[in-house]
């Protein structure tokens, strides 16, 4: 194999994937990975997978998240342009994921959020991250960072404890109809609005998940009513993302989540972890990350959630004994 050859091919046909060619390039990046990642090669080794029997993406093996934690897991020989870290817990061991282009990753985000919002360029991107902002390695940040300059609109940026400079500019876009997005993190959305209840009207309000031990916990329907409720709007958005993840989904608050185009979620048995629970049963979540290129694309979470036919899944809470996290919820119903 040709390294380089191979790994510029597949980054272009990556950064134009459409939902009939990600079967094919998905088996394309998994042989890449195979005979490129040591780490993912030791792992298929130890299961007695051969690269070449995987015929399908049911065949795929996906490594388990919690090795981000102990190993640093690389496609190819390259130097990081960023390294983003999980927050965790207090005392916790952190996930690590390497990056080795920055650009790459700043395509496929933006690409994955105009698929479902439209051009950021529309908007005014205001960012209420308190305790990612605090720390660094945060992909999340990295991200909404790249949102906010590509907006352009001269009131976008984040905020700390600046609320009522927060509430002004979200009253002044609201009365100028000004699409807006209000991206925070679930514990700083409901300090917001319980302080401060407010009509927010027409403000698109995506919460990212995570109390960070801020907060007790909330299942999501929980966190939306009392939203909801408090800003006077029909639905909370959401996202679904992770330090080990450079693809995201979105749910415009019916509870389903829509993956970006570089990424499928599958689901596992939760005491089999290479079978296939049926479609729309509760299982552990298995993403394919496209994006996750230079990395490894095919992991096992600790999230429970189902998938149905047409590609949509919920997020239920986490698997029992998973270090909590910052996307975690508590689980919910599991029939």
């Amino acid at each position: 194999m040709n390294y380089k050859k191979e790994h510029a091919a597949l980054k272009e046909r990556i950064g134009h994937v459409t939902a009939p060619d990600f079967g094919p390039l998905a088996l394309e990046v998994f042989r890449f990975q195979a005979a490129c990642n040591p780490l993912y090669q030791r792992y298929l080794e130890l299961l007695g997978q051969p690269p070449e029997k995987v015929q399908r993406l049911s065949d795929i093996p996906f490594l388990p998240i919690s090795l981000l934690k102990s190993y640093t897991i690389q496609t190819g020989d390259w130097q990081p342009e960023a390294i983003f870290s999980s927050s965790g817990t207090t005392g916790a061991i952190s996930s690590k994921h390497l990056l080795r282009s920055k650009a790459f990753y700043q395509q496929s985000a933006r690409r994955g959020f105009e698929t479902f919002y439209g051009s950021l360029n529309d908007y005014c991107v205001l960012a209420l991250l308190p305790s990612y902002l605090e720390r660094s390695g945060s992909s999340l940040v990295f991200m909404v960072e790249d949102f906010i300059r590509q907006s352009g609109h001269p009131h976008s940026g984040f905020f700390l404890y600046n609320t009522g400079e927060l509430l002004r500019i979200l009253q002044k876009c609201q009365k100028s109809q000004q699409p807006t997005l209000l991206i925070g993190v679930s514990f700083a959305l409901l300090d917001l609005a319980e302080a401060h209840p407010t009509d927010l009207s027409g403000i698109t309000i995506m919460e990212t998940g995570g109390m960070k031990g801020r907060r007790r916990e909330l299942t999501r329907e929980e966190l939306h009513a009392q939203l909801r409720q408090a800003f006077q709007v029909e639905q909370i958005h959401s996202e679904y993302g992770m330090t080990e993840l450079l693809s995201q989904a979105y749910s415009t608050g019916n509870g389903l989540f829509r993956a970006s185009p570089t990424m499928q979620v599958r689901t596992r048995e939760i005491t089999d972890p290479f079978a296939q629970p049926s479609t729309g049963r509760t299982g552990a979540l298995n993403i394919i990350d496209l994006a996750n290129l230079d990395t490894i694309s095919f992991i096992a979470t600790d999230d429970l959630g189902r998938v149905y036919e047409d590609g949509s899944f919920e997020v239920l809470g986490r698997l029992d004994a998973s270090d909590v996290r910052g996307c975690n919820l508590m689980v919910a119903d599991l029939k």
